[in-house]
């Protein structure tokens, strides 16, 4: 069986064919960051405006790729939320109409499902067994959610961020410093560079639920370390590098930022590693799990591999690879499978849902 896979929550066009829920046949991916750093974030309506440009290649790129046709594919599925309204609205319509036109099933995907069910797929194909229940930590620049995951389709949440995700406080704490959208990758190449105990951060305590993240606070104190200081030309000096070359090297950036803001850097990302594997190890204690999934766009920081590979979990820990952390087609074909096999398809009348949710 083979199922094509869109995806267009956000600011990636990407289209996927997945063959048997464990190989990957194609996964093609147009990016829209030129678009969208120079505004120093994702702009909703550019967005929706490139996956229009977009959306009809990058399907025909990834059925040439796999060496397929339509007429190969048992569905196609697309992701129906959570997401920006006119993001999503370009991938579902133009799914409903390759589906209308070779009477194809049509299946809504779950976005953050699609995170989960990337590391599944990996798992698979590389014939390793994954024991349930598993605690699945989806961290990216929209989400911060801790699920149970008892079997694949059930789904418990057991904590949230209540305010920033952990990705989009990378990405603020990033241009707040003058450096370019997307930031997180920049703070995780530098951090090294710095001491992550230089600042010392008060790690946030929840009232109600002990499983629920925030960021906004460490974003806040990171605000306050840099208005402390007269900071205006060594953030000004990272614009300037910027604009004479748009894709600085790790030693350009050395450069032009002094000790000081490198131990910021390194202390900000030790503290949200420190907050997303505190939370994620009392949850698996809570529901005794048999594994445990970190997946999203921040699985991609080296920070927080390092730290969640020495992390007593007392079960396997299973990141995705870096090509399937960040938003991919390939994650919501995979998660499209179980869906195929019972028969769980979508309607005509499947919308774009910006506020989708899992559990």
């Amino acid at each position: 069986m083979r199922i094509l896979g869109i995806e267009t929550s956000c600011d990636e066009t990407a289209a996927a064919v997945v063959e048997d829920a464990r190989a990957i046949l194609s996964n093609v991916v147009a990016s829209q960051m030129t678009t969208h750093g120079k505004y120093g974030g994702v702009v909703p309506e550019l967005a929706s405006r490139e996956h229009l440009r977009a959306i009809v290649p990058v399907v025909r790129d990834a059925l040439e790729q796999a060496g397929c046709s339509l007429a190969d594919l048992s569905a196609v599925a697309v992701t129906e939320g959570p997401g920006l309204v006119g993001s999503l609205l370009v991938g579902i319509t133009y799914a409903k109409s390759l589906c209308f036109a070779k009477s194809l099933p049509l299946i809504g995907v779950n976005h953050m499902e699609g995170h989960i069910h990337a590391v599944l797929l990996e798992a698979a194909a590389d014939g390793r067994q994954v024991l349930f229940p598993v605690l699945a930590l989806v961290a990216s620049g929209g989400h911060t959610h801790l699920f149970e995951v008892r079997e694949p389709g059930q789904y418990r949440l057991l904590g949230r961020t209540r305010d920033d995700a952990a990705g989009e406080a990378f990405d603020k704490v990033a241009k707040l410093l003058g450096f370019p959208y997307p930031g997180g990758p920049i703070i995780d190449r530098l951090a090294p560079h710095g001491d992550p105990h230089g600042v010392r951060f008060t790690l946030a305590k929840m009232k109600g639920n002990p499983l629920d993240f925030s960021f906004s606070g460490l974003k806040t104190a990171v605000v306050r370390w840099v208005e402390q200081r007269d900071l205006a030309a060594e953030i000004e000096t990272r614009r300037a590098l910027v604009r004479h070359n748009p894709a600085p090297a790790r030693e350009d950036w050395l450069a032009v930022t002094p000790k000081s803001t490198l131990d910021l850097l390194a202390s900000f990302q030790q503290t949200v590693v420190d907050e997303l594997l505190r939370r994620a190890l009392a949850a698996a204690e809570v529901m005794d799990a048999e594994t445990v999934i970190i997946s999203g766009g921040v699985a991609c920081n080296a920070g927080l591999r390092k730290a969640a590979a020495s992390a007593r979990f007392g079960c396997p820990v299973l990141f995705p690879t870096p090509a399937l952390s960040t938003d991919n087609a390939v994650m919501i074909a995979a998660a499209a499978f179980p869906k195929l096999e019972r028969k769980q398809f979508a309607g005509w009348d499947l919308r774009a849902r910006a506020h989708l949710t899992l559990a």
